[in-house]
């Protein structure tokens, strides 16, 4: 990995970014996952880089849910891989029932098997999806592929950094679908039925923390109500304010240094008592100018 100094104001990022490009060089990731990644990071500065009360909350839900399933899978993609295998390794420790599965859009047998040896690196055992045994109806891409004994058998299905469409056949199957997603605009939130809008490592280490907190397991197939909506609307709004917020704190900043330097672009300069322009040589007193044609209202 590139050498980062851990004093760069940016440095958890970079880090990140550099070990999805060594993930990419190791054909663990493509090069569409890392442009994906570029999108997510956006909208995480939206929210301050930070989970919201909101995201918690989903986060939580998330973990009542899991452990009410009978079968849950959670579903793994190279960039999932990339970047969280040893949340995923945790949250699977605090979960027994969970299973692992791979599952991805540019499947070839060696992104398979760089997939499965990053996440048993991490200590995630044992790793399903790496030859599928059954499909779901209604997709024409790899991703169609499923295990038979993972989310074939699924009846909560935990699907971070998803394609909408693929959120929308699980649901089809009568899975209840958990999207990890950053963008609450994205199909994919639309369509889960408990949306967390959050970055992926603090998202799974929050569903880790509120298995955690659960003191009495709920019973088997009983979910309690999740308002999606509600959820996806308190992403928006945070993610507004976080900009109001951005802008209100650069704004005063840059009046502060135009103010000891040029006028703004378009302001005429003023000169004298009057505020009049100096008049360059040969100009015509304002009186004398020939009037031009009249402007003419919009319609």
């Amino acid at each position: 990995m590139t050498r980062i100094s851990p004093s760069h104001p940016r440095y958890r990022s970079l880090r990140v970014r550099a070990g999805l490009a060594d993930a990419a060089r190791e054909g663990l990731v493509v090069p569409e996952g890392l442009i994906a990644h570029g999108r997510g990071e956006a909208f995480d500065y939206f929210l301050g880089e930070r989970t919201t009360p909101s995201a918690r909350r989903a986060e939580r839900a998330a973990a009542a849910w899991i452990l009410a399933a009978r079968h849950p899978v959670l579903s793994v993609n190279g960039n999932v891989a990339a970047l969280a295998a040893p949340q995923i390794a945790a949250l699977a420790r605090a979960v027994p029932t969970l299973r692992v599965e791979v599952n991805l859009f540019h499947r070839t047998p060696a992104r398979v098997a760089a997939v499965a040896r990053r996440l048993a690196a991490a200590g995630v055992r044992p790793v399903l999806g790496l030859r599928p045994t059954a499909r779901i109806p209604g997709l024409d891409s790899d991703r169609a592929g499923i295990d038979a004994e993972g989310i074939g058998r699924a009846d909560v299905c935990v699907i971070p950094l998803e394609d909408g469409d693929r959120a929308r056949a699980l649901k089809r199957r009568g899975l209840r679908v958990i999207s990890v997603d950053l963008n609450p605009l994205s199909r994919t939130s639309v369509v889960a039925d408990l949306p967390i809008v959050d970055e992926l490592t603090r998202a799974l280490e929050g569903i880790r923390r509120g298995v955690a907190a659960v003191r009495t397991a709920p019973p088997r197939g009983v979910f309690r109500p999740f308002d999606a909506a509600r959820a996806l609307r308190d992403a928006r709004r945070a993610m507004s304010d976080g900009l109001r917020a951005t802008a209100a704190a650069s704004g005063p900043r840059r009046s502060r240094q135009r103010s000891g330097g040029r006028p703004p672009r378009g302001t005429a300069r003023r000169s004298g008592p009057g505020g009049a322009a100096p008049a360059g040589p040969g100009a015509r007193p304002r009186s004398a100018r020939r009037p031009g044609p009249a402007r003419r209202s919009p319609p």
